[in-house]
């Protein structure tokens, strides 16, 4: 469903960007028999349930209005904040979780293991270097972008 994805962010990006907001992350999925499209916005002081609703309004008046429809089955719309854990997607994003704690999922086991906690302590292009506390010790661990199949903030405990 990438294209109704394509088609939804050439609509809602200059919503978002008018009233000064992020777009984090647009989603078109189907959970049991029905359509999800999920529109995650942020701000630096955070999303209120007031962005929430104004920019879900906007956008539904926006999509409601486009003749052909570029969501032709019903769906539901769902306007929210990334959350605490946000996705690490672009390299903006991975910019501002320099030196943050932060959850990574790799595509194949790397030292025997597909999931990696720590702190993002470098980015290059090609690479990101995580400090891992291992017990009582920190290790580092560089692992090439190609690898990560996902990437988010972390809670640490």
């Amino acid at each position: 469903m990438s294209s109704v994805v394509e088609r939804v962010q050439d609509v809602v990006q200059p919503i978002v960007d008018s009233h000064h907001f992020e777009l984090v992350d647009i989603e078109f999925v189907k959970e049991g028999k029905s359509w999800y499209l999920r529109v995650y916005i942020d701000k630096p002081a955070g999303i209120t349930l007031e962005d929430c609703a104004l920019i879900s309004e906007k956008i539904s008046e926006t999509l409601d209005a486009m003749d052909p429809d570029p969501i032709p089955q019903a769906y539901y719309l769902e306007v929210s904040s990334p959350g605490a854990e946000r996705p690490l997607k672009k390299e903006a994003d991975y910019q501002h979780a320099l030196n943050s704690f932060i959850h990574i999922s790799l595509y194949q086991a790397v030292n025997g293991a597909k999931i990696y906690e720590g702190t993002l302590t470098a980015i290059t292009p090609d690479e990101l270097t995580l400090s891992v506390k291992i017990k009582t010790r920190r290790k580092e661990f560089t692992f090439a972008r190609q690898q990560i199949a996902q990437a988010r903030l972390a809670i640490e405990f």
